[in-house]
């Protein structure tokens, strides 16, 4: 996640690219989160939260002597937050893995000092974050490209699941597309960074 390369090096620019996408998605997630009805304003937040603490993992200069138990500690108390979001139901658990993930990498960092985690993740958890991510990001993206991000739903229940508050559409803060191309995006980088643990 931060390595020593220059800020004119490849790798570099790849690392300040993730960045600015943690840093955008987050942005948006905590737009979200004011503008969203009480019911999913808990899970963008946590989302915005996310955002945000990806991107302070992916700067590539690091965070500072202190900066991976900072970021343990938020992603932790993110995790507690994701499970009493799973109280709602079953689909906040893609939320709750995000959460878990990024306390393992904030895990890893800490045991690499902040500096080259290569070694500092367990092979067979990376392997396993990574094909769910992979698997995550090859459906999401395979939603939004055939169904314009809008899926069916059942006759009778009132249109798209974008248009349903609570589903992720305009109750939630934002249109189904956006917020499931925030999401996917999320992902991406997430997929991204787990690549370097």
């Amino acid at each position: 996640m931060h390595g020593s390369a220059t800020p004119l090096s490849a790798s570099a620019a790849s690392a300040w690219l993730l960045v600015l996408l943690c840093a955008v998605s987050g942005a948006y997630c905590l737009l979200r989160a004011r503008r969203a009805d009480r019911r999913a304003r808990g899970m963008a937040a946590g989302e915005a939260v996310m955002g945000f603490g990806m991107a302070a993992m992916a700067v590539p200069s690091g965070t500072g002597p202190w900066g991976p138990q900072i970021l343990l500690a938020v992603c932790c108390g993110a995790s507690v937050h994701a499970l009493w979001l799973l109280r709602g139901g079953v689909h906040h658990a893609h939320h709750l893995v995000g959460t878990l993930s990024m306390v393992y990498m904030a895990v890893a960092m800490t045991a690499g000092s902040g500096h080259g985690h290569g070694q500092a993740g367990l092979p067979v958890v990376t392997g396993v974050l990574l094909l769910y991510y992979a698997g995550y990001v090859l459906l999401g993206g395979a939603r939004l490209v055939t169904a314009g991000g809008v899926l069916p739903v059942p006759a009778g229940d009132g249109g798209p699941v974008a248009a349903r508050p609570g589903a992720g559409g305009t109750g939630a803060g934002g249109t189904g597309e956006l917020v499931r191309a925030c999401r996917l995006a999320m992902a991406t980088g997430m997929l991204a960074m787990l690549l370097s643990v």
